[in-house]
């Protein structure tokens, strides 16, 4: 069965979600982003999130990590808890 692992970055507006993107894009660490910014307890762990199966995260989290390429940052990502940035660390099929 199908796993991943991500990290992910949680603000709560799109503008906020773009201007950290551009700033990971441009070299700074995601991991300290995430632990300065991210509203998701995760974010004291570098964004973090483990391994999971599809199902365990709302859809449009597993949409992007089930099918996103490894190691890119995606998003902004809208969910119902706000707009995230995902980087995919590992997946198996």
């Amino acid at each position: 069965m199908a796993q991943a692992s991500a990290r992910h970055i949680l603000v709560e507006t799109e503008e906020v979600c773009t201007d950290l993107k551009e700033q990971i894009e441009g070299g700074k660490d995601f991991g300290t982003i995430a632990a300065e910014f991210s509203a998701c307890p995760s974010g004291k762990s570098g964004g973090a999130l483990g391994t999971f199966r599809p199902g365990q995260m709302v859809p449009e989290f597993d949409q992007v990590v089930f099918s996103g390429d490894l190691n890119k940052v995606h998003g902004p990502v809208k969910t119902q808890f706000g707009y995230h940035l995902i980087e995919i660390t590992s997946r198996e099929d």
